[in-house]
């Protein structure tokens, strides 16, 4: 897939994420709306998998480690063909497989249960472990961290964990969008020099636009067969002005009058891509 055609499926994409999350008034909606061009395109350009075979033995790993963006995470899936895009709004609602962090044993295309910070890279690394002790081929193992969730000392075990047994088959994300639910990340808890932590800890580090689908493809295919840290520059918020920067929509949707607006916009630019 080009790089125009990962960034019209990103639009795509925030057009479902604005919809689903409006139409039940609940989600995470700026941490799904920053972190979507990522998901893009790890699952339409480098992700190994099957959506009719989701248990596929060969398939590559991919974990949410910040699970409350599961909304960004329903909405690729469904565009992959997990299940149909009509189910997202089915999202929080009871008995749903969407709820409002992934469940494993609900959705297909989920791999373990994520929400509680930090757990979701530990099981990422552990994934990747067994994998090697395995020799169960080439798999690579994808994991999404929120910058926020760098606070966890769990974290930092685990990324000493995957240096120490010298794992080359792990590929872990961070959506820098430089908040988290207290506010900045700069104010909670400072995280920079975060690049040069990581490269302490043993990792290769790459940094990229993380609103470019194409440099964020070509990123992760170059990370395939290594243990790699791939910052992602981003925004809060990313492609709804409202929203963007706006920490009040953390875990708050649109309203309908403001989704409204926010899905003019959206299909303008949908259109626009299109010619």
């Amino acid at each position: 897939m080009t790089a125009k055609e990962l960034q019209r499926k990103t639009v795509e994409a925030r057009i479902n994420i604005v919809k689903m999350t409006t139409a039940v008034q609940g989600g995470h909606l700026a941490g799904s709306l920053s972190c979507i061009d990522i998901l893009i395109a790890l699952f339409f350009s480098e992700l190994r998998f099957r959506a009719d075979d989701p248990g596929w033995k060969l398939r590559d790993r991919f974990v949410l480690s910040k699970g409350h963006g599961a909304p960004a995470l329903y909405t690729v899936l469904a565009m992959c063909g997990y299940f149909p895009l009509e189910e997202l709004y089915t999202l929080r609602k009871i008995n749903s497989r969407l709820q409002g962090h992934p469940v494993c044993s609900k959705l297909p295309g989920i791999e373990i249960c994520t929400g509680s910070l930090g757990t979701g890279f530990s099981a990422a690394v552990g994934m990747a472990l067994g994998c090697k002790l395995d020799d169960d081929g080439d798999k690579q193992v994808f994991v999404l961290l929120g910058d926020g969730e760098n606070d966890e000392g769990q974290i930092w075990e685990a990324a000493m964990a995957a240096s120490h047994f010298n794992l080359n088959n792990i590929t872990a994300i961070i959506d820098r969008n430089h908040y988290q639910i207290d506010g900045s990340t700069s104010e909670v808890m400072e995280l920079e020099p975060l690049a040069d932590k990581w490269r302490a800890f043993g990792w290769k580090v790459v940094e990229v636009d993380g609103h470019d689908p194409g440099e964020i493809a070509e990123a992760l295919k170059v990370s395939r067969g290594g243990r790699t840290m791939i910052i992602a520059e981003t925004v809060k918020g990313k492609g709804v002005p409202l929203v963007e920067n706006n920490n009040a929509y953390h875990s708050k949707p649109l309203s309908p009058a403001d989704a409204e607006l926010a899905l003019a916009e959206l299909e303008m630019k949908l259109a626009e891509d299109r010619e």
